[in-house]
């Protein structure tokens, strides 16, 4: 059996970093350079660690943290290690995969949504926005779809970079479900044109909001 203390794991991570990786991921805000496929690979092997997923995390190296997430069990933090998690959470990678992968899961989840949505610091609360258009499309009921608009209307534009990405990302999925508020979102879109110029790859959907709108319903009545 390969060794899985925390010291042999931070070297297995270090000899996978790739300089090219790296290289790109610095581009993003993003600090390491293991490729995500071997990464996973790792924690498949690990299989589910939630104390050494701790220990990953304390070290503070990105990587390791990446793969904590992927091997903790979201259940058994609790809803104040979740919040300092999101605090200590440097880069986008962490950021997001903390989101995604643990607090989605937690039934603190909701609790955590709202205390973060109105939270001074713009990185928590792109949290708080990227929990809520996970409502936008999952469960909506009970959200003041409207108020969302009013708050992105006024506020998405002068947003710092993370935070107007998940206003964006919740105005497109309000357009996008929610055919009532649909040309209201589309509307916002336009005037404020967040992210109009964002270069997009070819086969790939502008996150402009109108144009992101206007595909997924075109897709969804193909």
């Amino acid at each position: 059996m390969s060794d899985e203390t925390v010291p042999a794991l931070l070297a297995e991570l270090a000899a996978l970093d790739n300089p090219k990786i790296r290289a790109v991921n610095e581009k993003h805000g993003d600090d390491h350079g293991v490729n995500l496929t071997e990464l996973r690979a790792i924690a498949t092997r690990l299989k589910t660690r939630h104390e050494l997923a701790r220990e990953l995390w304390a070290t503070g190296d990105t990587a390791a943290r990446l793969l904590a997430l992927l091997i903790c069990r979201p259940k058994s933090f609790d809803r104040a290690d979740l919040d300092t998690m999101l605090r200590e959470a440097r880069t986008p990678k962490v950021h997001d995969w903390l989101v995604n992968y643990v607090v989605k899961k937690h039934p603190a989840a909701e609790d955590l949504r709202q205390s973060w949505l109105a939270d001074p610091d713009p990185a928590v609360a792109s949290a708080g926005w990227a929990l809520t258009s996970d409502r936008v499309v999952k469960r909506p009921d009970g959200l003041d779809l409207a108020g969302l608009l009013d708050v992105i209307e006024a506020e998405m534009a002068d947003a710092p970079d993370r935070l107007q990405w998940a206003m964006n990302t919740c105005l497109a999925q309000i357009g996008i479900e929610h055919p009532a508020y649909r040309a209201r979102a589309v509307d916002i879109g336009e005037r404020l044109n967040v992210l109009a110029d964002y270069p997009t790859p070819p086969n790939c959907t502008s996150p402009f909001a109108p144009v992101w709108i206007a595909e997924m319903v075109r897709r969804q009545q193909a």
